[in-house]
């Protein structure tokens, strides 16, 4: 028997559009970027050849079109793993289930999912400016443990040899980190030869989750230095952002292919920032573009 998803757990709008989104299923086209910034889904457009629909709701903003005979839809997602929680679930619903019958569809439709985004690098080989890919995403922030099915995906032995390092076993107070491949397929197309390819960790916020102090201490005022020494089958940690392991595990766990791509904004290990990168930004979007 089909499940079927009662309303109070898909909520659908009355013009036929999911809950948040506002999305209605044939406005989501089957390659979709994903960005934090409302802002920056106008700059994604701005490349379209032509534009079908616009929705704003919240901090989401979508924009589906055509870009040199690709259709695209662009999605900001705000802050945060919580909010890509809800935009990986409502654009899989939109895409595979039923809003009629709240069935899912017989037929699955399998996204290309590219996260866009800005990071902090943490090693001496991702300076501002650089552009990394990420082929495995590093979840501080809880989201999948949540989900069935999250350790047949996940790469126990890499989750196991960084608590260690970082010394939090047996630490009831830290969140158990999940490590997720990316889509080996579609990371190959988008970094192509001219991305660093790296392990990224997704942080449960911006100043003490990634080592920054201001006015309240930190429990382990050495953790970017244990994170920033870690090594793993020859591969270090290279960046730190906030959305990357909820959308490669999410997506994983629902038959999509993802992966994340970030501009270095500040070098943690130089203690170097530029907050001029918004007019560098524009490059890896018509980069990523070219390659989805």
């Amino acid at each position: 028997m089909k499940k079927h998803f009662a309303e109070s757990e898909l909520i659908i709008n009355n013009d036929g559009s999911v809950f948040h989104l506002h999305l209605r299923p044939e406005q989501l086209a089957d390659k979709i970027i994903l960005v934090g910034d409302p802002g920056r889904v106008p700059l994604v457009a701005s490349y379209f050849d032509s534009t079908e629909c616009e929705v704003e709701s919240r901090e989401f903003h979508s924009i589906t079109g055509s870009y040199k005979g690709k259709r695209v839809t662009v999605v900001s997602t705000g802050i945060g793993c919580d909010n890509i929680d809800i935009v990986l679930n409502e654009i899989d619903a939109l895409a595979n289930i039923d809003f009629t019958t709240r069935e899912e569809k017989e037929v699955l439709r399998h996204l290309e999912i590219v996260r866009i985004g800005t990071c902090g690098g943490l090693q001496p080989y991702t300076p501002e400016g650089t552009f990394i890919c990420s082929e495995t995403s590093i979840g501080f922030d809880g989201l999948l443990n949540f989900y069935a099915g999250r350790n047949a995906v996940c790469d126990l032995q890499l989750e196991r040899a960084l608590i260690a390092h970082l010394g939090w076993t047996g630490n009831m107070c830290i969140q158990y980190p999940y490590a997720i491949d990316a889509d080996k397929g579609l990371v190959e197309r988008i970094a192509g030869n001219d991305m660093v390819r790296g392990i990224t960790v997704a942080c449960g916020g911006f100043f003490g989750p990634q080592g920054r102090e201001l006015r309240i201490p930190l429990a382990d005022p050495h953790q970017n230095e244990k994170i920033e020494s870690f090594e793993y089958n020859g591969r270090r940690i290279t960046n730190f952002e906030m959305e990357g392991s909820a959308v490669a595990g999410l997506s994983r766990l629902m038959g999509h292919k993802a992966t994340t791509v970030c501009m270095v904004i500040a070098n943690r290990v130089a203690g170097k920032a530029n907050t001029g990168y918004k007019n560098q930004i524009g490059d890896l979007v018509q980069i990523v573009l070219d390659r989805i």
